[in-house]
């Protein structure tokens, strides 16, 4: 009779032990040339008995049934076969047994299942593969206990995610787990850089390469397994149990400070939300335009002629089904854009000092409260910072308690925060028009210079500065100037007309709406 070999380990021990899989292997060779039996192919593999999933397994069990002879299938010991006396396997090739299409010889066992067999020995191979089960479950309740002492104790029970290093202490063998001194601090940088929101995963990999973080096979990392470290709660303390979803304190150094991955999961959590956009980089009017008429966005898109010419065209989206769409070239809605940068451009040197001394009179109220402001805040600042140099004072004499001291120096810290915040926005919002204004529109007489060279998303702040709910009606550019643009263009226009009417000229500067004025 044909005989098939079949070896099979789950564990590292066993592949070390007695049972590796060339041990079964010779074993069985003694076995079927003692009885006579043709070996006509062997299968040697790593599979778990006692799994659902056993393909290397469902491959025999393939073979077997497009076999037309009768085989003899040999196995070390029964629970090689299987240690699951629910796997229906085993009860498939257990029936093929009894049809006697096959026989079953556990050589070690001695054990010979066929249609012959009798009730004593159905008997024993059942209690053999059920002490087979025994054994697996009781070594599965040893390897749960000493799991859950471990995490009580804060001891990880597997690896060790990318930055920290699995350990064994060289003098009593005992496990650690230490911070990577090659990858930690990069896994840090990781976590600061996507905290700040101006970084996407896409960005923090190209950039956290450079830098130099490989895998721990000296690989590159993927944008997935930035994602997974930027979920990774262990690097601020927590361990999950994947199987309970649970989540218990660990006992080694965490590389940040939950605060921090929180804002992380924030940014993340915000960014899952925002709904994933066109790249509409390369237009100048993108997500500035609604639609006059219905309120829907105006959308762009390039369109490319047989000829090879692009164009930019821009329409409305038409969500609400009120719409008629028209497209609109980019070039047509820029044409009132340089209309304006042409008349700031044409303000003349004198005009120009003649508006900062107007604008100067106008804003004196606002100019005073401004510096009063100023005055209060600087010496606010200058009372608390006395204030804290005191309380060091006091806290070196010992008059204060240590807690009393830190609680007293963090209201004062937020105070001293909150004041430099004032006082940057105050600075910001500085009036002295004498220099702001006369320096903004002697740069102004170039803007159309600056615009022209300027790249699309440069030319859409620009945009964004000189006007106000910019819409499109019947593929027109509909808009308001800001202020105080409009009041600048309209003094401009004023102070032109009395300069050129004394000079016997009658050129006027075009007014400050879209459209322009009649000549007198």
């Amino acid at each position: 009779m044909d005989a098939i070999l079949i070896a099979r380990v789950s564990t590292e021990e066993q592949r070390e032990a007695n049972n590796s899989l060339p041990a079964q292997i010779e074993r069985m060779k003694q076995y079927t040339a003692h009885r006579q039996l043709a070996v006509v192919k062997e299968f040697s593999f790593d599979e778990s008995a006692y799994k659902i999933k056993r393909d290397e397994f469902d491959r025999i069990l393939s073979f077997l049934k497009d076999n037309k002879e009768k085989i003899a299938v040999c196995f070390d010991k029964v629970d090689r076969l299987s240690r699951n006396v629910f796997d229906k396997r085993v009860a498939v090739i257990y029936e093929m047994a009894i049809a006697d299409r096959i026989e079953l010889h556990f050589v070690s066992d001695g054990q010979v299942i066929n249609s012959q067999m009798n009730a004593a020995d159905k008997f024993s191979f059942g209690m053999k593969l059920g002490l087979a089960k025994y054994y697996s479950d009781a070594i599965s309740d040893n390897v749960v206990r000493a799991f859950e002492q471990k995490r009580r104790k804060g001891e990880i029970t597997g690896q060790s995610p990318l930055g920290y290093s699995n350990v064994e202490d060289v003098i009593d063998g005992k496990k650690n787990v230490i911070p990577d001194p090659q990858r930690a601090h990069l896994i840090v940088k990781i976590f600061e850089l996507y905290s700040t929101g101006l970084y996407s995963i896409s960005a923090i990999r190209e950039k956290i390469t450079e830098i130099g973080l490989r895998t721990r096979a000296e690989k590159q990392i993927t944008e997935s397994m930035v994602e997974r470290i930027l979920k990774e709660t262990f690097y601020y303390g927590l361990v999950r149990f994947k199987k309970r979803n649970e989540y218990y304190q660990h006992r080694y150094k965490p590389l940040i400070d939950k605060a921090l991955f929180d804002k992380c999961q924030a940014i993340k959590e915000r960014r899952k939300r925002a709904p994933a956009k066109a790249d509409t980089s390369g237009f100048i009017f993108s997500n500035l335009l609604t639609c006059a008429d219905c309120g829907c966005s105006i959308t762009p898109e390039f369109k490319r002629k047989k000829s090879g010419l692009t164009y930019r065209l821009y329409s409305c989206t038409n969500s609400k089904g009120t719409c008629k769409r028209r497209y609109v070239n980019e070039n047509d809605l820029l044409k009132p854009i340089y209309d304006i940068l042409s008349r700031i451009g044409s303000i003349t040197t004198q005009t120009q000092e003649t508006l900062v001394n107007e604008l100067r009179k106008t804003s004196e109220a606002e100019l005073a409260f401004h510096k009063a402001q100023v005055g209060r805040i600087q010496e606010e600042y200058n009372k608390l910072t006395n204030r804290k140099a005191a309380l060091l004072d006091m806290r070196l004499d010992q008059s204060i308690t240590k807690e009393d001291y830190d609680k007293k120096l963090q209201e004062i810290m937020d105070r001293l925060q909150l004041l430099s915040i004032e006082l940057e926005q105050h600075t910001q919002a500085d009036h002295d028009y004498k220099i702001s204004v006369g320096t903004v529109l002697s740069l102004a007489r170039r803007a159309p210079e600056i615009f022209e060279r300027s790249e699309p998303h440069e030319k859409r702040q620009f945009i964004n500065f000189l006007v106000q709910n910019p819409k499109m009606r019947d593929r027109e550019l509909v808009y308001s100037l800001r202020k105080p643009l409009d009041s600048v263009l309209e003094l401009a226009s004023l102070q032109s007309k009395t300069t050129n009417i004394s000079a016997g000229g009658s050129t006027w500067l075009r007014g400050g709406d879209s459209n322009p004025r009649p000549k007198d």
